[in-house]
């Protein structure tokens, strides 16, 4: 079994910041009810409103690729069409 991490962070534009920080909270809590899920952070930049640090660790390939597909089927994906991401995602065998 090889564990998936995803780091990095993503720009939110100016006109979706409101709704990407009103549906942020569920997003989290949805992505931590999922199975394989090891933890979820993303942290809102103090200096820079619009930059979130991302950080992602989940059991295998499978648990990371079926966050992937539920995410771009949520009203997260829907509201964060026009985000820019930055992510580097690396697997590590135990």
């Amino acid at each position: 079994m090889s564990k998936v991490t995803l780091e990095g962070h993503i720009i939110v534009p100016v006109q979706d910041l409101k709704p990407v920080l009103e549906a942020l909270p569920e997003h989290i809590a949805l992505t931590h009810a999922e199975p394989g899920c090891i933890t979820f952070h993303v942290q809102q930049s103090s200096k820079k409103p619009h930059r979130f640090d991302v950080y992602e660790e989940f059991i295998d390939k499978q648990a990371f690729e079926y966050h992937q597909r539920r995410v771009k089927e949520s009203h997260w994906g829907a509201i964060t069409s026009n985000v820019i991401r930055h992510y580097q995602v690396s697997e590590e065998s135990e």
